[in-house]
């Protein structure tokens, strides 16, 4: 496959084009950002742990019957996916307490929740992806009732996939953030990355944080967080 004109370059990432109209190439980058791109930074080795965890985890799950847009890795920092249309939904699934959820509702963090909890944010960095619900959805036509209807339920399917997986490697996963899109028929599939730039994770023993939260924090040690997650979910260093 013949990797053509780049497409896109976002926080994370860069898109291009191939030869092959229904298929792009992710190259994964080692920049950084929070707080909506107002803290910049650089991850060292970020980019290659975050293409070869997501292309891991989005196996495991197209293997318990979760579509996603994943085709071929094709080294450690490029992943050839499956062309879609990004619905502008941030779908944010959490089992605990943390982050914005335990500032904006006064609560501390670590709280388990009965249920998981599922909310969205309307994907625009120009409004500071503001949380919306389905009816905000609809109303601003970014997705259908249909659709709607499927990403909660694969949303939840993946979250009760990823908990068992990292629990089996002493993980807790917190939360995490999901993006879906569309395929030229229609399909909704899982896109994106999963990874600890946008999961939540603690060690189930000790609850460090071994998750982006050590950048957007400066807790240090960011790329040994990292580097940790991957070890146990692989058995060997990245």
């Amino acid at each position: 496959m013949k990797k053509l004109e780049q497409l896109y370059e976002g926080k994370a990432k860069k898109v291009f084009q191939t030869d092959d109209p229904a298929c792009l190439i992710v190259e994964y980058k080692d920049d950084a950002t929070a707080f909506n791109g107002q803290k910049k930074g650089t991850i060292l080795g970020k980019g290659a742990i975050n293409n070869r965890m997501t292309n891991l985890l989005m196996q495991m799950l197209e293997h318990r019957g979760v579509p996603t847009h994943f085709v071929q890795e094709l080294n450690e920092r490029e992943t050839v996916v499956k062309k879609v249309t990004i619905v502008p939904l941030e779908v944010i699934v959490r089992n605990l307490s943390a982050g914005h959820f335990a500032q904006n509702y006064g609560v501390e963090e670590g709280i388990v929740f009965e249920e998981p909890t599922i909310e969205f944010s309307y994907k625009n960095d120009d409004l500071g992806d503001p949380l919306i619900n389905s009816y905000h959805a609809k109303a601003l036509k970014l997705a259908t009732q249909a659709e709607i209807d499927t990403i909660v339920r694969l949303a939840f399917q993946i979250n009760e996939a990823l908990k068992e997986f990292f629990l089996a490697v002493g993980i807790t996963l917190v939360d995490f953030k999901l993006e879906f899109g569309r395929l030229e028929d229609g399909t909704i599939v899982l896109a994106d990355e999963i990874s600890p730039d946008t999961c939540r994770l603690w060690d189930k023993e000790t609850g460090e944080k071994l998750d982006k939260d050590r950048f957007r924090r400066d807790l240090g040690n960011v790329e040994g967080a990292y580097q940790e997650v991957m070890k146990r979910l692989t058995g060997s260093q990245p």
